[in-house]
């Protein structure tokens, strides 16, 4: 019989005991130190269908529920001119779930990231959602421009801020951008950390270089289908889908099950 996730035990398991702090939160504390009052959603990619339903409705209830406005951000798929088909595929997937506020808030470079109209379309979303794509175009896009303060300064008011690969990568002091075989600065949500997204498949390839190139940092992999929330109490994650989550820091590696916690040192 198929395990109903949605009604799954949460396991608490922390990583404490090993004395290793795995990574900072900032957005948790915000940069000037107010506590924040929204949700990060993490997930590793194979987004809109399947599995995804879990993480997907836990955000909406995180968010307030079906009435809350949904945004979908598509910048990371415009540089293959996918963002309107794949932004699409978002909208009808929330939809599908019950949302019954959903948009395309088309931001897809630097012009349309400066927008007033999109800055207050994102100003009034419970869920801005960022999809996949390519890591570094939606770092270099979205970085300091009108459309990242206003979902900066509204996760300090309760925003679900979700990410999906790209969409993941980004939120990252670090980011690894795969089509160059290079390390960037992200948008620094979670400090001195870098998010391996699709880790079930081809994103583990990346640990070896990445563990090398950034031996301080926190690697977090997560596998497709899969996500992490922070809803637990004080901010602990919660893994959601079938898949797992992998820490690799200070020589060491943990994984994470659907329905269990970790807490990550701050």
């Amino acid at each position: 019989m198929r395990e109903d996730r949605n009604k799954a035990k949460f396991r608490f398991r922390s990583i404490d005991d090993d004395r290793s702090v795995i990574m900072e939160t900032k957005g948790r504390f915000g940069e000037k130190g107010c506590k924040m009052g929204g949700h990060l959603v993490l997930q590793g990619g194979g987004e809109f269908g399947g599995e995804m339903k879990t993480s997907d409705l836990r955000a909406m209830e995180l968010a307030g529920g079906a009435s809350a406005a949904v945004c979908i951000i598509p910048a990371a798929a415009a540089p293959d001119n996918n963002h309107l088909r794949a932004g699409q595929n978002g909208c009808d997937w929330f939809r599908s779930l019950g949302a019954g506020d959903v948009s395309l808030a088309m931001v897809t470079d630097r012009e349309s990231a400066n927008d007033k109209g999109i800055v207050h379309q994102l100003r009034r979303a419970g869920i801005v959602y960022l999809l996949g794509g390519f890591p570094a175009y939606l770092a270099g896009v979205l970085e300091g421009s009108r459309c990242w303060k206003a979902v900066r300064d509204s996760l300090d008011s309760g925003l679900v801020l979700s990410g999906s690969s790209a969409g993941a990568m980004v939120l990252c002091d670090h980011l690894f951008d795969p089509y160059e075989g290079k390390i960037a600065g992200g948008l620094g949500l979670l400090t001195d950390c870098c998010i391996m997204p699709h880790h079930d498949t081809f994103g583990h390839r990346w640990a070896a270089k990445l563990q090398n190139d950034l031996p301080r940092a926190t690697l977090v992999g997560i596998d497709e289908q899969t996500a992490m929330i922070d809803d637990g109490p004080g901010g602990e994650w919660t893994v959601y889908g079938p898949g797992r989550i992998t820490l690799y820091a200070n020589g060491q590696v943990w994984r994470y099950a659907h329905g269990e916690r970790f807490k990550l040192a701050r």
